[in-house]
């Protein structure tokens, strides 16, 4: 029954002029932080774990534009001034993946993507299948701003590799302890049939309507705007640079990669920021 209550306010809500149908959604990206910053004799004075907490919170927190039409669309960070590059104590704080540079494209009538990032500076092109999704639609709504949307969720076992505990001290022990650990991964959505597009942020999409919020783990997006046929024609446009790889591949070389940035730390209790100051990742 809610599926055929979705079908029909999804084709009541179709425009005729569905083939120029086009807009932008603007969203808001959160992550929880797992970092702790020590203990003891090793946690850093207030005022720095102040500071700390402050710039992690910053860095977990960004804004994207999807830009759509009927089949297509692009997902990218906004731009914002340069920040100077992140340092603790001398300890870079280093991320895997374009940030800011990567661009996300989707064809969800030829059900392909071709995404630009990088790892420490190398290009990629990751093209590969959209895969599909196996939502678990319900008929709970809720307003999000002007639109009525409905959740659907699903679930994954994904296998998980925990550097929980490392340090960059005197360790005598120097080795980086490595777990891996299946996980299930719960996904909730919010999608709207007002606007009547597969798609949503990032790789996420497939249900009847534009996905305006989602809940993954620690990862939350919501949608803080739309605009629908704006006056300005939105560009959509495919990614062509860098070295076209597969999606398994180009996660093969990342995690080689945070494995050998893993090595160079040779610890087990955090990262030393010097000062007696000491950063635990993980659990």
């Amino acid at each position: 029954m809610k599926t055929i209550i979705t079908l029909i306010i999804l084709t009541i809500s179709f425009s005729i002029n569905a083939q120029d149908f086009m807009g932008k959604a603007t969203y808001k990206t959160h992550r929880k932080s797992n970092i702790s910053f020590g203990d003891g004799k090793n946690a850093p004075n207030p005022e720095m774990q102040k500071k700390l907490e402050a710039q992690m919170k910053k860095m977990n927190q960004k804004t994207f534009t999807l830009n759509f039409n009927r089949f297509e669309s692009t997902y990218k960070e906004n731009e914002s001034l340069a920040a100077p590059q992140t340092k603790m104590g001398g300890i870079k704080m280093i991320s895997f993946g374009g940030g800011g540079t990567d661009l996300l494209y989707k064809n969800v009538k030829e059900n392909t993507y071709a995404k630009k990032t990088d790892i420490m500076g190398k290009n990629f092109l990751i093209k590969d299948e959209i895969k599909k999704i196996d939502w678990e639609l319900s008929d709970e709504t809720k307003n999000i701003g002007m639109y009525t949307c409905y959740k659907a969720t699903f679930s994954r076992e994904v296998e998980e590799i925990d550097f929980s505990s490392f340090s960059a001290g005197d360790s005598k022990e120097n080795e980086v302890k490595e777990e891996k650990k299946m996980k299930t991964i719960v996904t909730t959505a919010w999608y709207t049939p007002q606007i009547p597009i597969s798609n949503g942020p990032r790789e996420f999409g497939g249900l009847p309507g534009l996905i305006l919020e989602l809940r993954q783990g620690e990862l939350t997006i919501v949608c803080s705007e739309v605009v629908l046929n704006p006056s300005k024609k939105v560009e959509i446009k495919e990614p062509k640079k860098g070295k076209v790889i597969s999606q398994s591949k180009f996660n093969e070389i990342q995690e080689k990669k945070s494995k050998e940035m893993m090595e160079k730390f040779k610890s087990r209790n955090g990262l030393d920021l010097g000062n007696g100051t000491t950063i635990k990742i993980g659990g």
